[in-house]
């Protein structure tokens, strides 16, 4: 059975959590997709400007995971290592 909050403040923080944590899934299943969406497009290594450009939307979704607190900087750090790496592994590096 769920715990029932008793006092005013105990309910308004049930409230917060709730929202946040909706919040919180939102923006990580968003910076999942677009992580997995740009693994996937430097794969297939078909076409450089696409998985740059892949790359770049996941990291800039990714980092604001962080400035949310979504997500842990570490971990995001190293999503986009292990997705540049791939990059330039599979297409070289440029500037």
């Amino acid at each position: 059975m769920p715990h029932i909050p008793v006092h005013p403040s105990a309910e308004k923080r049930h409230r917060q959590s709730v929202k946040r944590a909706e919040r919180n899934r939102v923006v990580r299943t968003r910076a999942r997709t677009l992580a997995k969406t740009a693994a996937e497009t430097i794969a297939s290594g078909s076409d450089e400007a696409k998985a740059r450009e892949a790359l770049k939307q996941a990291t800039r979704v990714l980092y604001r995971a962080i400035s949310s607190g979504t997500m842990h900087h570490n971990t995001v750090r190293r999503k986009v290592a292990r997705l540049s790496a791939s990059l330039h592994r599979k297409f070289g590096k440029k500037a």
